[in-house]
């Protein structure tokens, strides 16, 4: 299929050097470790860490016991990055994030003291559980990678991610999260349970372990600057014209489907473009094909679209309206 989309001139090897081709071996070979621990969650795990490589937020959704934060936790121990984990909750204010300007009496002035915001790597726990106020302090941190804090703006080190998690099933003492928020995130991941295979290795992987936590397992670790490296390796990745269409219409078609409310911005195009390139990075190679973008898109789109309120109350998912508009858009050839 690939030499049907891809020309001679367009298939240019991207990882050249040595360090860059053990860069990535070593992220799949994390993939491997993860999924040797996290049981039946190989896609989520597989769509944590094409995020990484495209930099983009990720939102976590689904009924508590499948590893969801566990999951995310595991991935940011072996990026050998800054973590900070922090519990949402009703009574979390902004100051509780960002942090606060305290006054130091040495210097008779206010001084800025940092909050867990500023780290490489941030697990948000339950972040529906904070109200809009708390949620708020978050866009400017999740879209341009900065805060602005009595007129001062502070720049997040790089990399910078946030992963974050949420039960859809829950509603006491929860806040729905705004549209704007929600577009900030580049994938809504929806996790469903193990099946029942992987439901007994699950069991036995736990007896095995004895009383070894599974954060004490070893697995393979990664570097700042490795990571930084594979991030940059994003613009050089190639993708044909046709595909380029095959986005547009995709995301186009969001907004002309008769099930939907509110389709995609541009911003979805965007995403599943930076997505796509990530994903054939992991793959190997230097150049989209349309696999990629079919296995990015339904994650990018789910939550930027909105369902009609009739077609919801007949049933209809948000996911198989997606599904459905994928499969009708023709694929290149």
């Amino acid at each position: 299929m690939e030499n049907n989309i891809i020309s001679e001139t367009a298939i240019q090897p991207i990882f050249e050097n040595e360090p860059m081709l053990q860069s990535i071996k070593k992220i799949n070979q994390i993939k491997a470790d993860l999924n040797q621990l996290i049981i039946g969650q190989e896609n989520l795990i597989d769509l944590l860490i094409v995020s990484l490589v495209s930099g983009g937020n990720c939102l976590i959704e689904g009924v508590p016991g499948i590893a969801k934060t566990m999951t995310a936790k595991l991935l940011s121990i072996s990026l050998g990055l800054n973590f900070s984990r922090i519990q949402f909750t009703p009574d979390l204010m902004p100051s509780d994030i960002l942090g606060t300007s305290v006054f130091n009496q040495k210097n008779n002035d206010f001084e800025y003291k940092k909050g867990p915001i500023f780290s490489n790597v941030i697990l948000i726990d339950e972040i529906n559980r904070a109200p809009a106020k708390t949620q708020s302090a978050l866009f400017e941190v999740m879209a341009e990678k900065q805060i602005t804090m009595d007129g001062t703006t502070y720049k997040m080190g790089n990399p910078f991610i946030v992963f974050a998690t949420q039960n859809p099933i829950e509603q006491e003492g929860t806040y729905r999260l705004p549209e704007a928020q929600l577009d900030r995130f580049l994938f809504n991941i929806i996790v469903d349970y193990p099946s029942i295979e992987s439901e007994i290795r699950i069991i036995e992987s736990f007896n095995n372990r004895k009383n070894q936590k599974i954060e004490e397992v070893p697995i393979t670790q990664f570097s700042k600057s490795e990571i930084i490296e594979i991030q940059s390796l994003i613009h050089d990745v190639t993708i044909k014209e046709e595909l380029i269409h095959y986005i547009a219409q995709i995301v186009t078609n969001t907004r002309v489907n008769s099930s939907l409310f509110l389709g995609a911005s541009p911003r979805a195009s965007l995403s599943i473009l930076n997505a796509s390139k990530a994903n054939a990075i992991l793959n190997g190679r230097s150049y989209v094909i349309p696999e990629d973008i079919k296995k990015v898109a339904p994650p990018v789109l789910i939550h930027r679209i909105v369902l009609n309120p009739e077609k919801e109350m007949e049933g209809l998912t948000a996911k198989s309206v997606i599904n459905q508009i994928i499969e009708n858009v023709m694929i290149p050839r």
